[in-house]
């Protein structure tokens, strides 16, 4: 039974590799294993069995999410874009006062603390802001479509997906921080849902190499971060992760979509809230 839940939160937490606004990393907070999952990646060797059983499936509902679900949440999100928001909204919000709790047993509030949420919450406003700037000088992207289709191993297409790749790793392990800002920065967040979609192996290998490389050295940073800056990091990821919301808002109507919104909302709070408990 945990290994199916554990792949339901890989699931969703490769869909959110893939989903504009949204962080895989803040996935990873909601459903209270992100630090866990920090520890287990850095230490795989340590505690081999341990940690493989405890990653294994998480990868594996991970690569179903990015390739067999990133269209289904891609169609929901364009056709039924208000109750699938409010839904994420219920998730997100649902997760944070268990995880504050959770921190604050550990290690007991502080006041100031609070100054890291709204710091990364500004951060993580001004970055939406430039996600939805830079989309709009993206659209057009003839030279790296073109770039798509001539990719040779070392050749300078090649570097460029796998430098993408790299960058692109900060959404993933950063909560917070969308990776499809990233992309779209580098021009190629098209060409990416392209080559999910279609399995192109020529693109998604030297992106996948990149985000291996970039993992690693940023989940490090995290881990340090985590061992001696405790609560001033995960405050800081509560205000990244408050951010997220802003992507997801949409005026509520008041009709049946509202309504059905609404209801999405209180269910999907209290899933999250279920999963924190569970996780405690």
């Amino acid at each position: 039974m945990n290994f199916i839940k554990d792949c339901f939160k890989g699931v969703c937490i490769g869909a959110g590799a893939i989903l504009p606004g949204i962080s895989s990393g803040v996935l990873c907070v909601i459903f209270g294993i992100y630090d866990k999952l920090v520890e287990s990646v850095l230490g795989i060797f340590r505690d081999f069995k341990k940690n493989f059983l405890f990653l294994l499936p998480l990868g594996l509902g991970s690569f179903v999410g990015i390739i067999l679900l990133g269209k289904l949440l891609k169609l929901l999100f364009s056709s039924f874009p208000m109750p699938t928001n409010y839904a994420f909204i219920g998730l997100i919000l649902g997760s944070i006062p268990l995880l504050a709790k959770k921190i604050n047993a550990q290690k007991g509030f502080r006041l100031h603390y609070l100054f890291y949420t709204f710091f990364a919450f500004i951060v993580g406003l001004l970055a939406i802001l430039l996600e939805n700037y830079i989309s709009l000088f993206t659209e057009n992207y003839n030279f790296l479509s073109y770039l798509s289709t001539n990719i040779a191993p070392l050749s300078p297409a090649f570097f460029l997906f796998m430098i993408s790749g790299f960058f692109m790793s900060i959404g993933i392990v950063v909560p917070g921080v969308s990776s499809t800002l990233i992309l779209m920065c580098f021009g190629i967040y098209n060409i990416y849902l392209d080559a999910v979609s279609d399995f192109n192996l020529s693109i998604l290998i030297p992106l996948g190499i990149g985000v291996m490389i970039g993992g690693i050295i940023f989940l490090k940073m995290i881990k340090y971060l985590l061992e001696h800056y405790y609560m001033q990091t995960f405050y800081s990821i509560i205000g990244f992760t408050l951010g997220s919301i802003l992507v997801l808002y949409m005026p509520l109507s008041f009709n049946l979509t509202g309504f059905i919104s609404i209801f999405l909302f209180i269910i999907c709070f209290y899933i999250a809230g279920m999963f924190e408990r569970k996780a405690n």
